[in-house]
């Protein structure tokens, strides 16, 4: 019992961390490069940005990008508290109030004047952030939540989703701002999507072929650390000794990768193991729920 505690207090505190470090992120993100450079961002902090501007040129320019990026939010908040999880719905308040927070607060600082370079940088930092709040178990609101709850009906990627829904943004972006740092901003988005799917793999499906001698071996210890299916085909033979060989197939996340590495190197070292990329799963997937 001690154990699960310290177990979840760490969790608790991770997560509070990975809020954190997101907060910095976007603040840096937005403060320092996307609005000193005209670039919008994507989802709904892109969508906040472009309330203020519209507003600021109604003469109502004093509630700034932070008020509407929590008021963007809120219904979201309502569909993660219903679709993903409680917990998990807190933590991304958390990061969402203290990303709108850090945004008011900390200074803007025009770095350069170079708009893909603004473009670049900014997406760096918040696909970073990102990233790593959604790898910690937390989102980062907007389009991360409607991501998340569209990848397990659709089998997409959080970041392909991510890119998908900013079409919109970048059209609203030509229209209101200028169609070439609307450009800019598709620049932004892409890249930025990009660096979630590289930090935040555990929506990215892997297809495992084993071909092994051991296959107790192996199951017992896929099952053991990875609470993965594993369907068997036996009597298979190999062409080169015709010994007889017995072919395993499952389906992982990236981010188990590492495990099954070291669950085969245990099991049997001299086993063939392919891994290919899965674009859709239709049927009965594993994933560990949200809280």
């Amino acid at each position: 019992m001690d154990l699960e505690k310290l177990s979840r207090r760490y969790r608790t505190l991770t997560r509070i961390s990975a809020a954190l470090l997101y907060a910095i992120a976007v603040s840096m993100a937005l403060n320092f490069f996307w609005e000193p450079g005209g670039i919008y961002a994507s989802g709904v902090t892109g969508a906040a940005q472009l309330m203020n501007t519209i507003v600021t040129r109604l003469g109502v320019g004093f509630l700034g990008t932070p008020f509407w990026l929590v008021a963007l939010n809120l219904p979201l908040f309502v569909l993660a508290w219903r679709k993903i999880g409680h917990r998990f719905t807190l933590f991304t308040i958390l990061a969402v109030v203290l990303s709108s927070l850090l945004l008011h607060f900390s200074p803007m600082r025009k770095l350069t004047v170079d708009p893909i370079l603004c473009a670049i940088f900014g997406a760096l930092f918040n696909g970073a952030g990102t990233g790593f709040a959604l790898r910690s178990g937390i989102s980062t609101g907007g389009l991360d939540i409607l991501g998340i709850v569209l990848r397990k009906k659709t089998g997409k990627s959080v970041g392909s989703i991510n890119i998908a829904f900013n079409a919109l943004i970048i059209l609203l972006s030509g229209f209101i701002y200028s169609w070439p740092h609307a450009l800019y901003s598709a620049l932004g988005i892409f890249i930025n999507g990009r660096i979630i799917d590289m930090i935040y793999t555990q929506d990215q499906r892997l297809q495992v072929i084993i071909v092994t001698n051991h296959p107790r071996t192996v199951i017992a210890g896929i099952q053991e650390e990875m609470r993965r299916g594993i369907t068997i085909m036996h009597d298979a033979e190999g062409a080169y000794r015709h010994e007889e060989k017995t072919v395993l197939l499952t389906v992982i996340s990236q981010y188990e990768l590492h495990d099954l590495t070291q669950v085969m190197h245990e099991s049997d070292p001299h086993a063939f193991v392919s891994v290919t990329p899965t674009v859709r799963i239709l049927g009965h997937y594993y994933e560990p729920k949200r809280e």
